[in-house]
């Protein structure tokens, strides 16, 4: 790296916008900071009015989780380990997959996630509010992200946020990438162990919340 862009790194990470700023505290912590959303969806009763609707809500939840985990499996598989690491450290441009679609699919499935898991919870209230909650989390975290990819990147990397959405994507104008998938799909289920083992433990935890509220 040359000493003028060593200093445009130092620059953008000394004197980054509020937002900015405030996402690279987030990202730090982006692990643990779902973690009362976690605890609403497992202590808050459901309203009396969901009660009919238990089996309809768990299948849909469970739809939504599914297409939450199988769009941040097809970005794993895309983008390999460093979609795993708790630093700054940034890798090549990855514009294949689903980030041809969209700039941030990890974080779009895993917003789904956890909506999914609010309407499994019959909490149909919470699940806006986990949207926006996720949505504005996630939001200064990519600003600080951005911030970083586009000193490092470059014009690149310029160019591909002109060309792909950040949050909504748009598949009828997409970006066209001869890109390879950098992980086989064995070593992406393994990297997303943590996630399904997770998920896992999240649905058998709201079942047995939603039998001995039943049994009330």
């Amino acid at each position: 790296m040359s000493r003028t862009t060593t200093t445009k790194v130092e620059s953008s990470q000394q004197d980054p916008d509020t937002l900015a700023r405030l996402g690279k505290w987030l990202f730090a912590y982006r692990t643990s900071l779902p973690l009362p959303i976690a605890a609403v969806l497992l202590l808050w009763p459901p309203g009396p009015s969901t009660i009919h609707l238990s089996t309809p809500l768990m299948l849909t939840g469970l739809l939504i989780i599914a297409g939450g985990e199988a769009l941040r499996a097809w970005g794993v598989h895309q983008i390999g380990a460093i979609s795993r690491t708790r630093s700054d450290r940034t890798g090549p441009l990855i514009d294949s997959g689903p980030f041809s679609l969209v700039r941030n699919p990890l974080y779009l499935g895993n917003i789904l996630l956890w909506v999914g898991f609010a309407v499994s919870a019959r909490l149909l209230w919470f699940a806006p509010v986990t949207l926006l909650l996720l949505g504005l989390e996630y939001h200064a975290i990519v600003r600080w992200e951005e911030s970083l990819l586009e000193v490092r990147l470059g014009d690149s990397y310029r160019r591909y946020m002109q060309e792909v959405p950040r949050w909504i994507p748009r598949i009828g104008s997409q970006r066209r990438s001869e890109g390879l998938a950098r992980f086989s799909w064995t070593d992406t289920l393994y990297s997303e162990r943590g996630t399904l083992i997770a998920i896992v433990v999240g649905l058998g935890l709201l079942l047995i919340k939603s039998a001995v509220i039943d049994r009330l």
